[in-house]
């Protein structure tokens, strides 16, 4: 199984909307004891691997995600099948997560990438819910958290975790019964 979450690599974007996937697998990362993840010039990412599990987290930028996904799925010659995508979802609420399979990018340039990288959108979604009450979503993905925010997200990061862990020894369909 890839993991791939998706963000924009570099300081100036810690912390904020678009990187909730990122923030979701290092807490993943950490709590099942992954290596450190270190740099892989060929798929353009960061990579930790443990157990049959790859996490990788694009440096590309959100919009160009597509093409660590394709390197990523042609080198372990992997079914999209068993490919889950973590990102942020702007349209959900905050604090909210939900899995989907097949579905479209919902306008999410990160996804789109993948599915026009990929030539399909065979493969699971977890989206984190970053919603705001702001008007626009292209402004908001990249403003940081509020310290009230911070709070629910650190809980909605720890939620996806334990969904991720259930998705892994569980399959989809009880994972989707169970965190929806």
């Amino acid at each position: 199984m890839i993991i791939v979450a998706l963000g924009n690599p570099g300081k100036k974007f810690e912390n904020t909307r678009h990187n909730a996937g990122f923030m979701a697998i290092d807490f993943f990362a950490k709590k099942n004891d992954f290596p450190e993840f270190t740099i892989s010039k060929k798929h353009e990412a960061l990579i930790s691997e443990q157990d049959n599990i790859t996490l990788a987290k694009p440096q590309t930028f959100m919009n160009e995600s597509g093409r660590t996904v394709k390197t990523l799925t042609t080198n372990y010659k992997l079914q999209t099948t068993n490919l889950v995508i973590v990102h942020d979802d702007i349209d959900l609420p905050l604090g909210k997560i939900k899995f989907s399979k097949d579905s479209g990018s919902g306008g999410h340039k990160g996804v789109d990438s993948i599915i026009q990288h990929l030539g399909n959108n065979h493969f699971i979604q977890l989206k984190i819910g970053v919603a705001t009450t702001e008007a626009k979503a292209e402004e908001v993905v990249l403003q940081k958290f509020t310290k009230e925010e911070q709070k629910i997200l650190q809980e909605i990061i720890e939620k996806s975790a334990e969904a991720l862990q259930c998705l892994i020894e569980n399959g989809l369909e009880k994972t989707m019964n169970q965190y929806h």
